[in-house]
């Protein structure tokens, strides 16, 4: 059931970077909202101070709004439910924490360290699970404000009712089950003031009036706590949908051990947004026909939340990869002007004075032959400088002992060209081979390895083109002089 203007959250904790799991949960929030004429806020779950990481919120921000996925309310904007920054919220927590000690459905905890550390001992050697076994719940309320009086450092605990079916109706899950005798009493409010993850959590969501929460499956188990939570304050539950794991190839869990996680190491790697969205949309998700080529305005337009699969997505560069070079040729002869214009920036070549019209004829050889802009000039550098040195292996293959000759008389006819465009190179080349009766490649692969170095790249035609007639005499000549067989 979908409510008329939904509202859902993307809620990361500042511990640093964002990894791609991180997106794709803030994606899907975001193309649900969009989708069904609702509203997408940010909120920063900071409660943990021993994980708290310095910039990690404005480094959050900057990544959501390079990649495109800008937010209705929120850290950095406001809304009408703010404060959006947990660390912003503890008094509200502290008071709904009252409130439950008050309803009896949580409970002070005075035990220290050494006890809960005995008690987990005992219950690892009896081979039983891990549960605080309540013995605070049962001090009289003299004993709770006579520990209170003296400064006792203590939490507040989630008085968990043992009996108890609790059932959560998931999207993508369907229903599942957990017994409430196998919850813990979970830590609310911890002894330094800051709520937990699940007061915390539960409480922001029902007073910033969340009606989906759409998180990742590592929530899974920890949703009968705040079922309980909901029940316990009174609440109305949003709806639940638990999203796939995202795994590596092996179908490991996705891990920093095995490649990069972190959005900010694949923008640095040239990655477009474009392709990272698409692709990290189409990890658990799919429209249901073969497209696999999306602009986000489609994706939100497309975007089913039943349409997620319950089974892990595995992260496959090579399709990333492709995807980056399809958004890249997609994009008009501008956009790709300013992206090799800005990478050339980063690069040796960052002095040299490039016409647009030179760079736009560059880009035009090679679109078709790379996935990322930084190709252009890793690919084919003869673009941006004299070759300094000739592939060995061809040079033995391709230059034979009448070459020199051969290329000599071809520059006679090139210095005679008034028209530099491909078809002049082509003509002066085919009258050269015509009159030492030879075949075309005879002189195409010297004349290749003499202006860049290499065997391969756009049609050589192509590269004499761009380059420009002097261009080509000089480095042909240098060849002749720096190339001895």
């Amino acid at each position: 059931m979908i409510s008329e203007n939904p509202r859902v959250r993307f809620a990361p904790s500042p511990t640093g970077y964002l990894h791609v799991g991180g997106l794709r949960t803030a994606l899907y929030n975001y193309l649900f909202a969009k989708h069904n004429n609702g509203s997408f806020i940010l909120r920063i779950e900071d409660t943990d101070r021993n994980r708290f990481v310095e910039g990690a919120v404005e480094n959050l921000i900057s990544t959501l709004k390079w990649i495109g996925l800008d937010f209705d309310e929120g850290q950095g904007k406001g809304g009408d439910c703010g404060p959006y920054m947990q660390s912003e919220r503890l008094d509200i927590y502290k008071k709904y924490a009252d409130e439950l000690v008050n309803k009896n459905r949580a409970y002070y905890c005075f035990c220290s360290a050494e006890r809960l550390t005995a008690l987990r001992e005992e219950q690892q050697k009896n081979k039983q699970q891990g549960m605080y076994d309540k013995h605070c719940l049962h001090l009289s309320k003299e004993e709770v404000q006579e520990n209170l009086a003296k400064g006792l450092p203590y939490v507040i605990r989630l008085n968990v009712e043992k009996g108890k079916q609790i059932v959560i109706n998931d999207v993508i899950r369907g229903v599942v089950e957990f017994h409430s005798d196998i919850i813990d009493d979970q830590v609310l409010l911890k002894s330094d003031g800051y709520p937990t993850y699940h007061l915390a959590n539960v409480i922001d969501d029902h007073m910033m009036k969340i009606t989906h929460v759409i998180r990742g499956e590592e929530w899974l188990s920890s949703t009968p706590k705040h079922i309980l939570l909901y029940e316990y304050f009174g609440w109305e539950k949003p709806v639940f949908a638990h999203l796939p794991l995202l795994l590596n190839p092996d179908k490991s869990k996705l891990s920093k051990r095995q490649g990069d996680v972190a959005v900010e190491d694949y923008k640095a790697k040239g990655y477009l947004k474009e392709a990272l969205l698409n692709f990290v949309a189409l990890l658990g998700w799919t429209a249901g026909d073969d497209q696999e080529f999306y602009y986000l305005d489609e994706l939100v337009s497309k975007f089913d939340l039943n349409r997620v699969n319950k089974s892990g997505a595995v992260f496959n560069v090579e399709k990333l990869n492709w995807l980056n070079g399809e958004h890249l040729r997609k994009k008009s002869q501008i956009q790709l002007l300013e992206l090799l214009k800005d990478h050339l920036l980063t690069t040796v070549y960052k002095d040299n004075s490039y016409s647009d019209k030179y760079l736009i004829e560059v880009i035009e050889s090679m679109k078709e032959r790379v996935l990322f802009i930084h190709e252009i000039a890793e690919k084919a550098p003869y673009f941006f400088e004299t070759p300094s040195g000739y592939d060995e292996a061809l040079l033995k293959k391709r230059w034979k002992p009448e070459t020199p000759s051969q290329l000599n008389k071809l520059l006679e006819r090139f210095e005679k060209l008034e028209n530099s465009d491909k078809e002049g190179f082509e003509i002066a080349l085919k009258q050269t081979v015509e009159e030492f009766n030879t075949g075309v490649g005879t002189l195409i692969h010297p004349v290749r390895l003499a202006v860049s170095g290499i065997g391969n790249g756009p049609g050589l035609y192509d590269i004499l083109h761009i380059i420009g007639k002097d261009e080509t005499i000089k480095r042909i000549k240098t060849a002749l002089n720096k190339i001895s067989i």
